[in-house]
């Protein structure tokens, strides 16, 4: 273990002194010389004017040369706004792709353009706006150094018009919809092309074929003829009202009618530190999470969807790894009445981020639920040229609670609190990341094994991943803000992946995969394991082919119902092995029809069976129409008194998109393991950037279509007023 310690910190040192890859790519942005109108025509003196980005490189399939799509871009500004125009020459004759008109589409499945802003070029955060070729927005938040959080949504301006041999995408970006140093004069800026109908990605800089177009590692530079302007007064709130009824069936009582009024505040306190306040916030019209089948001895994780935890909200939820997360937003006010709450988040200065929130959750009387405070603060500073070091302190507590076990049914903590520090690895070039981590947890009670540690280091080459990662989570440790599904354990998960690139022929490339994980108790007596030997094949159409096989040992250290349906249980200390096959398949994205399927076979726990069968069909009327139809198929084979189980997950869903800012969807989910049918509908009008009315409509079957369990119907206005 010191070793890997010393190898890991000595990675560090190393190889995060170099210099940015792509220094040499400058893009020199001007003041624009006319006014722009944002119409997909480039007719103004401006982009006359305007230097011209151009020459892209291929990324996808190969990143061996120059794109063979021609993509041109041009950069201008004025007081209010960054401006955009991209010409997108096409190649070969034919519609273009796209899905939809709905925004933050799949990147994959769409020709679009997108541009990926690092206004602090620190090379970990910043923004992204783009476009498909018909004109639906994309539009996220950075972290992480390139990854996107979609759920993310501003105020900004676009538009598409499509010719014979291009299509243009034009975009206004407000300075006050962004979050930038005052006086800064280089930004790191690159542009993403992706052409479904040649199969090719491309950037303006050069970035290697097994990183996103979006790793900031690789933006060049946009460097200003003076400091942006300063975006002045940056209030900005967004009131909503809302009206809807409800009704449960099942236990018979009268419609519940509801009217609410609430009101999201948005101050921006300097140019890259932002204040947001809300009151009595309301999340109905969020949509629905995509339902699975949960066979595991632990809780699913859903990701947020709500608006007001986005931004910058990798400062609280990115703290930790996927099954290790201190803070997890969903914990506040799902079920809960939220009374009202701040957060501060931002840049303090080029290397400093700060993040601090404060929430307060109302009572739940048919839950014995006392009012609760969620505070969290989270400081981050920049080492070297993309790692850093993070603080995290986390304090939930029960207001006022004084409860008397002999009358109330559910008992609660009085507070937990948790404090952490971690440090994330990113070298300049992107090849080696990784993380280590100590998290503490204070709990009434509880002093002794409650803490966390982890660690994990990745190599990515062109040819090879690398990665090495282990855990420790002790017995007493409690997150009750976060998501740490599994305590007491210690977890050892390394893998090993080699790709080969054929000079030609139909695959683009190949190569196997390895991944081994091992669960052991706190004095190192092994409870799980999983090898996998997996094989992916990926075409030069964007086909991709992956056969596996696995081998699974568990030892339960608790009773556990295999089929989760309330059955008997296997009993704690009972040892369970099987062997496992399958194989996954995703057809290429660029036909109007697309579909996945996957299959596994084998083994399961008490020497039983399990089979499986998923697939996700797609068909798309370009661009206004989009079905899709989800399923899943479990059969368990187990002795007595489980016998024979079949579970169904169906889930058709029908996207209507009658123009980019006119959104209808429905979407229905039948879970046969929950016995329900649940019917959820959307209509969503964008009447101004930013600003929306939602019509939506939920129903709760079973079983269908005759017995209703609930009803829900929602009618919310809200209005994003700038001051």
């Amino acid at each position: 273990m010191k070793n890997f310690f010393t190898l890991f910190f000595l990675s560090c040192f190393f190889y995060s002194f170099a210099q940015k890859k792509n220094e040499a790519y400058q893009y020199y942005i001007h003041r624009a010389t006319s006014p722009v109108v944002i119409d997909g025509i480039m007719n103004e003196g401006a982009w006359q004017q305007a230097q011209t980005a151009t020459d892209f490189f291929m990324v996808l399939p190969m990143d061996t040369s120059k794109a063979k799509v021609r993509t041109d871009v041009k950069m201008t500004y004025d007081d209010q706004n960054i401006y955009l125009i991209a010409i997108c020459y096409t190649a070969l004759p034919g519609p273009y792709m796209v899905e939809s008109l709905r925004r933050d589409f799949s990147f994959g499945k769409n020709d679009n353009f997108l541009l990926f802003m690092d206004p602090f070029d620190d090379q970990t955060n910043g923004f992204s706006f783009g476009a498909n070729a018909a004109g639906a927005q994309w539009d996220g938040i950075m972290y992480e150094g390139g990854s996107v959080d979609l759920s993310w949504d501003n105020k900004w301006y676009s538009a598409v018009k499509n010719y014979p041999d291009k299509y243009i995408f034009e975009a206004a970006i407000p300075f006050k919809t962004i979050r930038y140093k005052k006086g800064i004069t280089k930004w790191g800026i690159n542009f993403s092309r992706n052409d479904l109908k040649t199969t090719e990605k491309s950037s303006w800089t050069p970035v290697p074929r097994q990183f996103p177009t979006a790793s900031l590692a690789y933006t060049g530079v946009l460097v200003w003829d003076q400091p942006p302007p300063e975006a002045g007064l940056n209030v900005s709130v967004i009131p909503y009202a809302l009206a809807g009824s409800e009704k449960d069936f099942n236990t018979h009582n009268k419609t519940d009618y509801r009217g609410d009024i609430g009101a999201d505040v948005k101050i921006g306190l300097t140019s890259s530190l932002n204040l947001d306040l809300t009151v009595h916030p309301d999340f109905s019209q969020v949509e629905v999470d995509k339902q699975v089948t949960n066979l595991s001895r632990y809780e699913l994780f859903f990701p947020e969807r709500r608006q007001f935890f986005l931004e910058n909200g990798d400062l609280f939820a990115n703290f930790g790894y996927d099954d290790i997360r201190p803070f997890f937003s969903r914990r506040i006010g799902l079920g809960v009445p939220i009374k009202y709450g701040a957060r501060l988040s931002g840049k303090l200065n080029k290397d400093w981020r700060i993040g601090a929130m404060y929430m307060r959750t109302g009572k739940v009387n048919d839950l014995d639920l006392p009012d609760q405070s969620f505070s969290v603060v989270a400081l981050q500073r920049r080492v070297f040229s993309r790692s850093n070091i993070r603080f995290l302190f986390i304090d939930k507590e029960s207001l006022n609670y004084h409860p008397n076990p002999d009358s109330v049914k559910y008992l609660y903590q009085a507070y937990n609190r948790n404090i952490g520090f971690e440090y994330n690895l990113a070298s300049s070039n992107n090849i080696w990341t990784g993380k280590a981590l100590f998290l503490k947890s204070f709990s009434p009670g509880k002093n002794s094994k409650d803490f966390v540690h982890a660690a994990s280091l990745q190599y990515s080459s062109k040819y090879w991943l690398l990665l090495w990662r282990h855990e420790f989570v002790g017995n007493n440790y409690r997150a009750e803000a976060g998501y740490v599904p599994r305590k007491n354990f210690i977890k050892l998960n390394p893998q090993v992946t080699r790709y080969f690139f054929p000079k030609s022929g139909i695959v683009l490339s190949h190569g196997p995969q390895l991944t081994s994980i091992n669960f052991f108790d706190d004095k190192f007596h092994q409870t799980d394991n999983q090898n996998t030997l997996s094989y992916l094949v990926t075409f030069r159409n964007k086909a991709t082919f992956t056969g596996l096989a696995s081998h699974d040992y568990v030892r339960l250290l608790q009773p556990f119902d295999p089929t989760n349906l309330g059955k008997d249980s296997l009993l704690a200390g009972t040892k369970h092995h099987w062997n496992t096959a399958g194989f996954d398949f995703v057809s290429q994205p660029q036909q109007l029809f697309t579909y996945t399927l996957s299959a596994r076979a084998g083994g399961y726990y008490a020497d039983g069976a399990y089979r499986n069968v998923a697939t996700e069909l797609g068909y798309r009327f370009q661009p206004y129409v989009s079905i899709a139809l989800t399923g899943s198929y479990n059969n368990i084979k187990l002795p007595q008194p489980w016998g024979n189980t079949t579970f169904w997950l169906v889930g058709p869903r029908l996207d209507i998109t009658f123009t980019n800012k006119l959104y209808f969807t429905t979407f229905i989910q039948y879970n046969e393991q929950l016995k329900n049918i649940n019917l959820n509908t959307r209509l969503q009008w964008r009447y101004n950037p930013a600003s929306d009315f939602y019509l939506v409509y939920t129903d709760n079957y079973y079983p269908a279509p005759f017995s209703v369990r609930n009803r829900a119907f929602v009618l919310k206005f809200n209005y994003w007023w700038n001051l």
